[in-house]
């Protein structure tokens, strides 16, 4: 089953960055379709919201009934004013993708496969911005600072998620 959700996450990833993402804004739709295209193959909840709480690691994400309101937020305070995303310095980059990912993954409006959508929307966010796709070999190393940055954003620290943001950069080097 991982195996096959790869290979057609890879196949999202083709046809998504291969549409004219560096022009278009991004909805909650785009995120949903994302999510449908992925996994609707094998899963019925697959491009829907989930109606149930969920929990990671002892970390309760957003409650079932408020994801209709936060997702709708969300889309208007930050896709609006961020996507298209042309950010004209590295730390509005960084800034912008930290606040993206932190805001995204809290919520975590599906039963499954968030994290993977998120690096989707980051990637896109990163294309918009002239720099292609980021690298997560650091987060996949180090999964518990990782899901330490997440909680440090969900106490309104984005400082741990930005740091991770520098790190997936094309070309980031601890030298700099």
């Amino acid at each position: 089953m991982d195996e096959w959700e790869r290979n057609q996450l890879l196949d999202l990833y083709q046809a998504t960055i291969g549409k004219e993402i560096s022009i278009k804004p991004l909805r909650i739709s785009d995120l949903l379709g994302w999510h449908s295209d992925w996994l609707s193959k094998i899963y019925d909840w697959a491009g829907k919201i989930r109606t149930f709480n969920l929990s990671k690691q002892g970390f309760a994400f957003a409650s079932a009934h408020l994801l209709p309101e936060l997702l709708a937020a969300f889309e208007s305070e930050q896709l609006t004013r961020l996507t298209p995303f042309q950010p004209e310095t590295m730390p509005a980059l960084v800034t912008g993708l930290a606040e993206v990912h932190l805001e995204f993954v809290l919520i975590h409006p599906f039963r499954e496969g968030n994290g993977r959508i998120a690096r989707l929307l980051l990637d896109v966010m990163a294309y918009q911005a002239g720099i292609g796709p980021l690298d997560y070999s650091a987060w996949d190393q180090d999964r518990e600072t990782y899901f330490g940055a997440i909680r440090a954003g969900a106490v309104m620290n984005p400082d741990p998620m930005e740091e991770k943001i520098r790190q997936a950069l094309p070309g980031w080097s601890a030298d700099r």
